[in-house]
């Protein structure tokens, strides 16, 4: 019978729960940002707000919910360049509105 190298309690989980950690962190991002959107959608489609107000709106409460849950300047610099991309579509769709 071969000898057992195994004892019970020593394994070394620092690599998984690193991955843990991160697929937890990932999946909370994905989430926010997924609920940020319908809530710009649902302000601005079935609300009939605004778009500019709405995106601040959504904007800064993802900026809030971000530093509250602790994710950082990086969670921020997200929001801002998301926030960045949904101005610079709203301004191609005004611009091919004026082609019509």
């Amino acid at each position: 019978m071969a000898s057992n190298d195994y004892t019970r309690g020593e394994m070394n989980v620092d690599a998984q729960k690193s991955m843990f950690e991160g697929t937890m962190k990932a999946g909370a991002w994905g989430a926010i940002i997924t609920l940020l959107m319908l809530a710009y959608a649902t302000f601005t489609l079935s609300m009939g707000m605004q778009w500019l107000v709405a995106l601040a709106l959504c904007a800064g409460a993802g900026i809030v919910i971000g530093l509250g849950m602790g994710f950082g300047g990086a969670w921020i610099a997200t929001i801002i360049a998301l926030s960045g991309l949904a101005i610079f579509v709203q301004i191609l769709i005004i611009l091919f509105q004026m082609l019509l």
